[in-house]
This record gives C-alpha cells, structure tokens and sequence, in this order.
C-alpha cells in the first residue's frame, strides 16, 4: 500500500496568508495539531499548533515565519510503513504528500493511517487469536507457520512486540479459525508458551482494541 492510496479526502491544506488563529481553528475541526501549508499548488511545509502558539502567530499570518516551516513529506510511491515510521520519529499527526515533480496531492493523516493498518492486518475478518511468548533466539517464523498449516489453518496477520528488558517476543496470530484447539495442542508440543487464546467476539473485540491504543501509543499522538 503506497502514500498515494493514503491520502484524506477530508482534511484540507492551508494558505499561508491566513492567520493562526483561523488555522487553529481548522485544526480543531479536523482534531489534528498539523496542517500543510500550500500556496497555488505549491507545497511550503507543515505548520503545527505549537508553531503557532510558540511563535505568537495567532493575529498574524502564519507566512510571517514561513522559513521556519517543517518541510517534512513523503512522496506518493513510498510504502505505508515507511510514512508510518516518518510520522512516528517526528509526532506528526498529518503529513504532505508530493508527486515526482514535487508537486503537492494531499495528507495523510494518522487516523487513516491506522484505518488502514486495521485492514492490513486483517482484523475485520472473523477467527481466532493466539498469543505466544517465545525466546528471541528461538524464534522461527517458518516453524510457526508449519504448525498452524500443518492443522489446516492459515494466518491472517502476524505482531511481534519485543517485551521491555528482555530477550523474550510476545507473537499475536490471527488465524482463520476459531475453533484452535488443535493448533494449541500443536504449540505446546513444540513447547511454545502459549499465554493467551481469544475466541469469542467480545473477547476479539477487546483485543482489537488494545493493539489499536498500543498503535496510537506507538505513534505518540
């Protein structure tokens, strides 16, 4: 998935004749703290709402200070979890995007961003989940994804979180099963640690939204 399929429909750019209060207020209607400021197609930088206030622009244009602009962007071919990681160093909560002529065709801002991170990993699609603890040299993807086909079972998508101060990996597999007794036996024949199963909806849905807020933690927005 590339940035050029990223881009809002919804959140707008702005001139940098306006003044910042007015841009404040457009970032209130948008709930983000970034806008990209664009004069006749041309792409200037992204200004935020701590600019603003920092810079004391809330009666004055914010093209007062336009040297100072982030000209942070991405351009349309890059990958998702290139803009992902962009976003994620700099606290950006929209970013410009710019075709190869530098040309500016929109944002992208972090709630489509995770929208379509939701359908990356597949958790639309009904299955079941199940949580292991593995230690890092132990790892093997390959092995993993012999026992859950070996039940006839596939994964639909796959998290690896490193656990803080350790050298252990909590793996989360979404599988196209809900019935994953047989993978579980599976696993810990293979003496893997199974920590958690989830089954029913509620309990998919609770989980959902807990790698949702840990992603919104990720960015650090």
């Amino acid at each position: 998935m590339l940035a050029n399929s990223l881009i809002s429909d919804v959140v707008p750019s702005v001139s940098s004749t306006e003044k910042g209060q007015k841009v404040l207020n457009s970032m209130d209607v948008f709930r983000v703290s970034h806008l990209p400021v664009v004069d006749e197609g041309h792409f200037r930088g992204i200004v935020s709402d701590k600019f603003i206030y920092d810079l004391n622009l809330l009666e004055d244009s914010i093209g007062k200070e336009v040297e100072k602009f982030d000209t942070t962007h991405v351009h349309e071919n890059q990958h998702i979890f290139e803009v992902a990681m962009l976003m994620y160093k700099l606290k950006l909560s929209v970013i410009a995007v710019l075709n190869s002529a530098h040309e500016y065709m929109g944002a992208i801002t972090l709630y489509d961003l995770a929208r379509r991170f939701a359908r990356y990993f597949s958790l639309q699609e009904m299955g079941g989940i199940i949580v292991l603890e593995v230690n890092e040299i132990d790892y093997s993807l390959a092995q993993i994804s012999q026992i859950v086909e070996s039940n006839e079972t596939k994964i639909l998508s796959f998290f690896m979180n490193r656990l803080p101060g350790t050298h252990t990996l909590e793996l989360v597999l979404k599988l196209d099963r809900v019935d994953l007794s047989s993978v579980i036996q599976s696993f810990m024949r293979y003496d893997y640690a199974v920590k958690g199963v989830y089954l029913d909806h509620s309990m998919l849905s609770d989980l959902y939204q807990d790698r949702y807020d840990q992603f919104m933690k990720f960015m650090n927005i």
